[in-house]
Parts: C-alpha cells; structure tokens; sequence
C-alpha cells in the first residue's frame, strides 16, 4: 500500500508536478480536498520555496499535508502541539536520512556532492507522511 503512494508521487512528478505538489497531492483523498487544490497551494513551494533553494519542497509537502490531517481548523482546537510534534518527527527522520533540509544541499548545488535527489526526496516524504497516516489510525484503534 505504501508503494501505491510512492508510485502516486512518481506519476505525478513524470507530469511536471514539483516536488511539494507531488508530495501533497497525493493524498488528496486523505485530506479531502482536490487535486487541483493542492497542487495551487503547493506551487510556489517548489525549488525550496520560490526557486530559492531553500527548505526541500518535499518536505514542505510532507508538512502541509500534516497540517491538513491534524488540525481541527481554530485554535480552540488545541492540535497545534500535535502538528508541531508530527511535522517535526518527519523532519528529523528525512533530516537524519538525507543530511540536510535544504534543497540546495540535498542537490549538491554548492559542493557538487548530491545527497539526494529531487524524487528520492519525494520518495522519501510520501513514505514518511504514510507512516504518520499509519501510526495514527494504530494510536486511534
């Protein structure tokens, strides 16, 4: 079922979607909005925000789709430390994975030295954000 995702991803990016937009828009039917939704909000976190090679794109996917599964919508809801909690699980996991947050150094820009690339990256937030999805329904059961 996992690799269903990362297949979702895959295809998306082979259509030109970025990589936050692959991530996001993968789980539409889990946040239940549309694609086209996502992808719109997504767009201008490709290329680390903006072309600014700054934080992954994938990664910023990752964390809005939390953002989208764990908020109640208010702050009377009282998620927010949840969000916080799971949006930095994901973060530290690809963090510890990839060496780095940061697009340009995940693509070598600087040092020439590729630590991951674009669709790995994507890979791996898709698989991370499935795992998030699969130990909530565990703590919720």
């Amino acid at each position: 079922m996992e690799q269903d995702y990362v297949d979702k991803a895959m295809l998306l990016r082979s259509k030109g979607y970025n990589c936050a937009q692959a991530v996001a828009c993968t789980f539409c039917n889990e946040v239940g909005l549309p694609e086209q939704t996502l992808f719109s909000l997504m767009e201008g976190f490709g290329g680390g925000m903006g072309s600014h090679q700054g934080t992954c794109g994938a990664v910023s996917g990752a964390v809005a789709i939390v953002g989208l599964l764990t908020s109640k919508g208010s702050v009377e809801g009282g998620t927010k430390s949840l969000s916080y909690s799971r949006s930095s699980a994901i973060l530290s996991e690809f963090s510890q994975k990839n060496g780095s947050l940061v697009c340009k150094d995940l693509l070598g820009d600087e040092t020439g030295i590729v630590l991951r690339s674009c669709d790995g990256c994507v890979e791996d937030a898709v698989r991370l954000v499935h795992k998030m999805l699969q130990k909530a329904i565990s703590e919720n059961n």
